[in-house]
């Protein structure tokens, strides 16, 4: 165990004429092992939420998403998703996080009833982390394969490629177009618009070797499961020292994808046909705001980008000093994440644009979403550029920094919850956190293996599916009715009378928390106008009416023409009763086995950090100041002091006034005032 050492306190004091003065008292503090870890500067954690939330996503969906609703349009529905959705629950998730320096899963000592709440972020954190561990060997396959004179999926080779392969060679006014190159396609009988690209081809029948269907996952393909492997080695190279090792490699994976951005554009902005596809891109097509798909999609994308409600958020800001301003960041990254979603749009829209002019046809005819655009469309056009190769290793260069830098914050959610959990054991030897690490990126690596077999993207494209959907929005709902609804609520008759507006009560105390970190400034005091209309009406009813729009607009799920068997949709409800069956499971749990009259108040350890409680042990409250009285936040600590309950403030129940402090624990280290 730490030892203890004692630490001068400043006991602020308010005398009878109103004057305020200053005394000393003596507290105890654990030394720096008990203490948590720390980001080495603000910098480090601002790229690290920015490398969190800036993702593959921001390349392939976002671009996909502006082209299927509206166009320049949906950025409407985008930008008023972000405000009165993605903002306020991106701040409450660094708020939480902040002020009590606890993971995912121990943060929910705010309310011990939905603890399962903590878990069901962690399992979606994982699955993601599995998933996206593919996607990323998928890029390090291309990175690879791009390093050669020409790049492979330039022309359609006899080893992968079908009869109906066109890489721009063939002629398809002959009865055959390969002029008799190719035997087997002497005979073959051709379709109209039957023919594939090559990239396509590649994509499909090189690198994946695509099955039939789910139903025939066959065996692992070697060198994509070499590629995974080399994707969860480096995870953990990088995270086996923690947050003091990731937020060094944080200042490369953050800021370089945003070189390589702007150096494809440029050179995009280059290509006959650029100006179409921007075109395309920014022309509005406001009819398309009428149809519900499009706001439940701008909500959906922005949970998707942003990383709320998968428990990121609540663990990168749990390593921030207490005093950090959260606020400034909750409004910086949101808007970074954004705004790069829309500058990588015209790097995808003035490569379509230049796909469409050398197909001679219109851009909404080469636009694909997802896996498509970045392993088939970006493809087909870097190897029609001059120097291909070049462009080819610099795009899937920048693909793989996107990932890495997504994986690597998800990955430390998941450990950091855990450990959080089991913190004694992990302390008694260095060697069981490093081991510990290794554990979780070998156990992912595994898990992922069905996804690199034959059958692996149809196992992928389900979870992408719906892991990224239903669970996000149900945690989010969740989320924001615990935090600012259910905070402090008491089943008391006597409690109930004191606060006649209740249903205020967690936002209040919510509120006298920030102050707490922040101070009561003229801005964060304006700003709560605002967070506290989004947080109390505006963010739930849009999440609830977005679950509900979801709900209505669900169809079984495609991919390609290939139409999952029913089996296998059931397989994908299953994921998400998986992640969110937690919630109410702890609730039933709770429910059996504890006390349930005090299950949705805080537990007794809820506060700031060990660290914090050396400067916020005593804290005069900002809205009630009593004569010759001092409140005090209860800390649970032995050795220190322990206030008795009280129950006088009316936005803050579970502060205590100096009158109301026993001496019965350490008298020698209290003077009396």
């Amino acid at each position: 165990m730490a030892e203890k050492t004692e630490k001068r306190v400043t006991l602020a004091v308010e005398n009878e004429n109103g004057e305020v003065k200053e005394k000393e008292h003596l507290v105890e503090e654990a030394d720096d092992v008990d203490k948590r870890a720390n980001w080495g500067s603000q910098l480090e954690f601002i790229l690290t939420c920015v490398g969190f939330a800036v993702g593959l996503g921001n390349v392939w969906r976002f671009p996909y998403l502006c082209f299927r609703n509206g166009g320049g349009a949906f950025l409407i529905p985008y930008f008023i998703c972000l405000v009165m959705i993605g903002i306020p629950l991106f701040y409450l998730e660094l708020c939480l996080g902040q002020f009590c320096s606890l993971g995912p899963i121990k943060v929910w000592r705010i309310n011990p009833w939905f603890k399962g709440l903590g878990v069901t972020m962690l399992a979606i954190s994982s699955l993601v982390s599995i998933y996206y561990a593919v996607i990323i060997a998928y890029c390090t396959y291309f990175f690879f394969a791009s390093m050669q004179p020409e790049v492979p999926w330039k022309y359609c080779d006899e080893a992968w490629s079908t009869c109906n392969c066109r890489d721009g060679t063939q002629n398809d006014s002959l009865q055959d177009p390969w002029n008799g190159t190719r035997l087997e396609c002497l005979n073959f009988t051709y379709e109209e618009n039957a023919t594939v690209a090559a990239s396509d081809e590649y994509f499909s029948n090189e690198v994946l070797q695509l099955s039939s269907g789910i139903e025939d996952m066959q065996n692992l393909k070697w060198d994509l499961s070499l590629c995974n492997l080399f994707v969860w080695l480096l995870t953990f190279l990088v995270l086996s020292k923690g947050i003091k090792s990731l937020g060094k490699v944080v200042y490369f994976t953050a800021i370089f994808p945003y070189f390589l951005l702007t150096a494809l554009l440029i050179r995009g902005c280059t290509l006959e046909g650029h100006m179409e596809g921007i075109k395309f891109y920014l022309t509005p097509y406001f009819e398309k705001l009428k149809k519900a798909e499009v706001w439940s999609d701008a909500a959906v994308q922005i949970f998707y980008s942003l990383g709320t409600c998968v428990g990121g958020l609540i663990a990168m800001s749990s390593y921030n000093e207490f005093r950090n301003n959260c606020l400034r960041d909750a409004l910086m990254i949101p808007l970074i994440n954004c705004l790069t979603s829309f500058y990588a749009g015209f790097v995808t829209f003035s490569i379509l644009g230049f796909m469409a002019h050398k197909k001679t046809t219109t851009v909404d005819k080469v636009a694909a979403g997802g896996p498509g655009l970045a392993f088939i469309v970006y493809p087909e056009a870097l190897a029609q550029m001059p120097v291909s190769p070049v462009w080819a290793v610099l795009f899937f260069l920048m693909m793989m920094i996107l990932g890495f830098s997504s994986i690597f914050s998800m990955t430390e959610t998941v450990i950091t919850g855990i450990y959080d959990q089991f913190e004694d054991f992990m302390k008694k030897d260095k060697r069981r956190l490093y081991f510990f690490r290794l554990f979780v990126c070998f156990f992912f690596f595994v898990l992922g293996l069905p996804m690199v077999t034959k059958g692996g993207l149809y196992m992928l494209n389900l979870l992408d599916n719906y892991v990224g959907g239903f669970p996000l929005l149900i945690v989010g709902v969740v989320e924001i009715i615990v935090v600012i609804y259910v905070y402090g609520f008491s089943f008391s008759t006597s409690d109930t009378e004191k606060y006649p507006m209740r249903f205020l009560r967690g936002f209040l105390h919510f509120k006298t928390d920030i102050e707490m970190m922040l101070g009561r400034t003229i801005f964060t005091t304006v700003t709560f106008y605002f967070f506290g209309v989004m947080w109390c009406v505006v963010a739930p009813i849009i999440l609830l009416l977005v679950v509900i729009l979801k709900a209505l607009q669900y169809e079984p799920i495609k991919l390609g023409s290939y139409v999952y068997p029913n089996w296998a949709n059931a397989l994908g409800w299953l994921t998400v009763l998986f992640s969110v069956l937690f919630i109410p499971g702890w609730w039933m749990y709770y429910f059996i086995t504890k006390d349930i009259s005090r299950g949705c108040r805080p537990r007794t350890t809820w506060g700031p950090s060990q660290m914090a409680k050396k400067d916020w042990s005593f804290f005069i409250h900002p809205f009630k100041k009593s004569r010759s009285r001092i409140d005090l936040r209860r800390f649970s600590q032995p050795n220190v002091v322990t206030p008795k309950r009280s129950l006088r403030s009316k936005s803050a129940p579970f502060l205590y006034t100096l009158d109301e402090i026993t001496h019965e624990q350490s008298p020698d280290k209290v003077q009396d005032l």
